[in-house]
């Protein structure tokens, strides 16, 4: 389905990105991923290990620098293509509203929101030049909802959101595809806090028709269709997949 596309999958070394990176390779896709440890590299040695074509490359998403420095270091590993661009990489920070850190939320906002912005653009401009291409954002439940205690992860899902929107607008016709995928309430690392809250844990799967939390393998599937022909008149979609829970 993916066979001989090139593609970047930012924090595509574990949880819901290694997700989208397996799916990815599965389908034939050569990915090269980008993550802010070195576990990038151990996961790269594994997945190369089981006959994928896959790399690795280390960048911190809190700089701009870092991130144009990393997107040159994938595109040259890539030879120089890239049809697909998965911006996936997040953070989470709680606190109450009142007594939310300012530093928090500026880290919030340039992983979640400015570096998905910055790496849109580097990768829509080579996608332009080649008249074809496929972005595909992680938005949010939040991206819906307010949720509680992350107001700085609301406001960057919210702005992930309209930024998937706007950039359809001017590049659809320019056979670039943006879409994001809103990923319910997933097993992750990032959602521990909620689990192990017996309480809200039981209203979250009350309101979830498939009556359980989403894996990082119910991500693969949607991201590898809106990666593919099949997807391409599809844009500006924010798809959930969320066990039903938008629609209860």
């Amino acid at each position: 389905m993916l066979k001989g596309k090139k593609a970047l999958v930012t924090g595509g070394n574990k949880s819901l990105g290694l997700g989208i990176t397996k799916s990815m390779l599965e389908a034939g896709a050569t990915v090269c991923i980008m993550a802010s440890t070195d576990s990038v590299f151990e996961v790269v040695d594994e997945l190369k290990a089981k006959g994928y074509e896959v790399y690795g490359v280390k960048c911190n998403l809190m700089e701009r620098e870092q991130i144009e420095k990393g997107f040159a270091e994938a595109m040259n590993l890539l030879g120089g293509k890239i049809d697909i661009l998965v911006n996936n990489a997040g953070i989470q920070r709680r606190n109450k509203c009142e007594d939310f850190v300012y530093e928090d939320w500026m880290d919030v906002i340039q992983v979640n929101l400015n570096s998905v912005f910055t790496l849109c653009q580097l990768g829509g401009r080579e996608m332009i030049k080649q008249g074809s291409g496929k972005i595909i954002n992680i938005a949010s439940m939040l991206s819906f909802f307010g949720g509680q205690t992350v107001p700085a992860y609301a406001a960057s899902k919210g702005g992930v959101a309209q930024l998937t929107k706007a950039l359809s607008n001017e590049w659809a016709s320019k056979g670039i595809n943006v879409n994001a995928i809103a990923p319910g309430y997933m097993d992750t690392e990032m959602n521990v806090a909620l689990k192990n809250d017996k309480v809200r844990n039981e209203q979250i799967l009350a309101r979830i028709p498939a009556g359980r939390w989403g894996t990082p393998e119910d991500m693969g599937g949607v991201a590898v269709f809106l990666a593919s022909d099949m997807a391409n008149y599809m844009s500006g979609a924010i798809v959930p997949v969320d066990g039903g829970y938008l629609g209860k």
